[in-house]
């Protein structure tokens, strides 16, 4: 079932069993609060076990662009286009998020990006692999991303 994420009244309806559920939920409502400001769009996730095709897409561009498996159980997705970029979400029990931004008819502006959850530990596929920076969200706390861009065609 399909969940409106509400970014006023900020919930881990669907991310309980996170050891980080109140940082993941304010990262998934600060992913919804950009996507409500820049395009008017709701942010809607379903749990991962009803989006196995969601899941597949996200696990393919990982493996094939930088050989990465996470072994973090998968709680929701999120898939969707605004305007000519395609968006995919993955939010990680663990506490991780990981989106794949994919312009339609630009391939210059594709790219995998992962958000840490603040009290979360960087994920042992990513330890020095990628360099993290730090962004403060009044819903979120800190959170700690990184990103790489993709160079094949999905």
């Amino acid at each position: 079932m399909s969940y409106i994420v509400d970014f006023k009244n900020v919930s881990t309806v669907g991310l309980e069993s996170s050891p980080v559920a109140e940082a993941l939920a304010g990262l998934r409502a600060n992913e919804a609060r950009y996507f409500m400001n820049k395009y008017k769009h709701e942010f809607t996730v379903v749990p991962a076990s009803e989006s196995p095709e969601t899941l597949e897409y996200v696990n393919r561009v990982l493996k094939e662009e930088r050989d990465l498996e996470f072994a973090a159980n998968p709680l929701e997705t999120s898939s969707f286009q605004v305007e000519n970029i395609k968006w995919t979400y993955v939010f990680y029990e663990d506490g991780l998020a990981i989106n794949v931004m994919y312009t339609v008819d630009d391939p210059k502006k594709r790219a995998v990006g992962f958000k840490l959850s603040d009290g979360m530990e960087v994920p042992k596929e990513l330890e020095g692999k990628f360099k993290f920076a730090r962004q403060k969200s009044k819903l979120a706390g800190t959170i700690r991303g990184s990103f790489f861009v993709i160079k094949g065609e999905y």
